[in-house]
């Protein structure tokens, strides 16, 4: 954490959280004309183009050894997720989906002390705990489950979890002299192009936008989505990686299910006072993986 401007770290982490906890409805409303797999490909289609103007210089600047990384990057922290989301959608509500996105933070204090020495104390795994209680608890009181119903599919979403709590610890270990929109810009370069490739080629979403002009609807949710939710979401994401703990950059995913709960407030669903108790655990959650000894 920068310790000389904490209050940098927290304004990204509200920014990705008021983004990202929009981003499942908007993948949900995609659904609507296009199958997972499409969805999933045009995220990563969308955001290449977008950012393609942004990648030419960082292809001479950043060191050629570090390409093989960014691939890995690319594919494990979009190319992966962007379908296992998609996918699990069709099956599972995108509350659901964005509480079990929730374990992420949790999986990168897992994986960053197994492979990547990362130091952490009690109280941030008392954090982990707390904030993930929280989560789990919101999205059960405002949206019950039966939770043997959809199994596999909500697997999925737990896989997504695990790729990006990899990708967050190997963006803090290898990536420490790249700023940011490098790092965002050629991970998306690199796996774009063959995702553009495949998408022109192999499926029907070009048939699709010439024949049904409905659909451009849902290209436009997810150009929303791939613009925003992605690619200039991904660019701060990577900077507060690099300015922060990945501990702490993760559990952005903890507060995402309390947007949920508010674009369902704006739609009309119901809010119960004690559904402030699990925010409030979520909120201490975040605290404790962010504290520091001695602060």
């Amino acid at each position: 954490m920068n310790s000389s401007k904490p209050w940098i770290s927290w304004t990204i982490l509200i920014i990705l959280v008021f983004v990202w906890g929009s981003s499942f409805i908007l993948i949900k409303k995609s659904l609507i004309w296009f199958s997972g797999k499409e969805v999933g490909l045009l995220r990563i289609v969308i955001t290449f183009l977008f950012l393609l103007p942004l990648s030419i210089k960082p292809l001479k600047r950043v060191p050629r050894k570090l390409y093989w990384m960014l691939i890995v990057s690319g594919i494990v922290g979009s190319l992966i997720p962007a379908f296992l989301f998609a996918i699990a959608e069709t099956k599972i509500g995108s509350g659901l989906a964005g509480t079990l996105n929730s374990l992420t933070p949790l999986f990168t204090l897992i994986v960053g002390v197994l492979f990547f020495r990362l130091k952490t104390h009690w109280f941030n795994i008392a954090g982990v705990i707390i904030g993930l209680a929280g989560a789990v608890g919101l999205i059960y009181a405002t949206n019950p489950v039966d939770l043997t119903t959809g199994a596999a599919y909500s697997s999925l979403v737990i896989v997504a979890a695990v790729c990006y709590a990899v990708n967050v610890n190997l963006i803090k270990h290898y990536f420490k002299g790249i700023n940011s929109l490098d790092i965002t810009t050629l991970t998306f370069f690199f796996i774009g192009i063959p995702a553009l490739i495949y998408a022109l080629l192999f499926t029907g979403i070009p048939r699709k936008l010439i024949t049904d002009t409905a659909s451009w609807s849902g290209l436009g949710y997810m150009s929303i989505l791939s613009v925003v939710g992605t690619g200039l979401a991904l660019i701060i994401f990577n900077y507060l990686i690099k300015i922060s703990s990945p501990v702490f950059a993760a559990s952005v995913t903890y507060l995402i299910p309390v947007i949920a709960i508010l674009w369902g407030i704006i739609d009309g669903e119901p809010f119960k006072l004690y559904f402030l108790v699990w925010i409030a655990l979520i909120l201490i959650g975040v605290f404790l993986v962010n504290k520091q000894p001695g602060r």
